[in-house]
């Protein structure tokens, strides 16, 4: 057996990317492939996105209008609920904070929909005031249809599962409707710092 130097404690973690990983997660350099189901085949000349529920008026865009809205490039950390985060993610996108401009509801949350019939419900709040964008590039590229595109649902600061791949619209609601994963057991919310992987957590 080789010798082991006096003193020897492993591998010191880095402080500022300890700080930056969220209990129970590890650092993941790829970007691992998950879906709840088939990659659907989106075609851009046919692809929509919209607004609706509980508005005063539902609005849809295609991708050419969804295009031209103003965009921003942001660099996040994502969380994925089993257990890799990945640093310094950079993204293109639309702000849902851009989508929702002049939109007139009550709605508490949203119901984020998708080509291939996923759904994942959040609260309004957490997709506002610059927390959720609808991204349509990564790294610089158009979105791979493995990673959600054409676009795809973007919350950050929630498990990764909230981000609904090939999103098509967000449905406004009064009350809190449970999406795919969450009618299945998982949390309603998902704050990785919190651990909100499933119900009751």
């Amino acid at each position: 057996m080789a010798p082991i130097s006096r003193g020897f404690r492993g591998r010191r973690s880095d402080p500022e990317q300890a700080r930056r990983l969220p209990p129970g997660q590890y650092i993941e350099h790829d970007f691992p492939v998950l879906s709840a189901g088939p990659t659907p085949r989106v075609l851009l000349d046919t692809w929509t996105f919209t607004i609706d529920g509980a508005v005063d008026e539902s609005r849809t865009w295609s991708w050419e209008e969804f295009q031209a809205l103003p965009s921003e490039t942001v660099t996040r950390d994502i969380h994925c609920v089993t257990k890799w985060s990945k640093f310094d993610t950079t993204w293109e996108g639309v702000s849902v904070d851009v989508l929702l401009e002049g939109v007139n509801t009550e709605a508490a949350y949203l119901t984020a929909h998708s080509y291939g019939g996923y759904t994942t419900n959040l609260p309004l709040e957490d997709v506002v005031d610059g927390k959720a964008w609808v991204a349509y590039a990564y790294d610089g590229e158009p979105l791979e249809p493995e990673h959600g595109g054409p676009a795809r649902l973007l919350v950050p600061h929630l498990y990764l599962w909230k981000s609904a791949k090939w999103v098509n619209g967000l449905t406004l609601t009064l009350d809190d409707e449970l999406g795919f994963w969450e009618q299945l057991g998982y949390h309603d919310r998902g704050d990785p710092w919190l651990e909100q992987r499933y119900q009751g957590d």
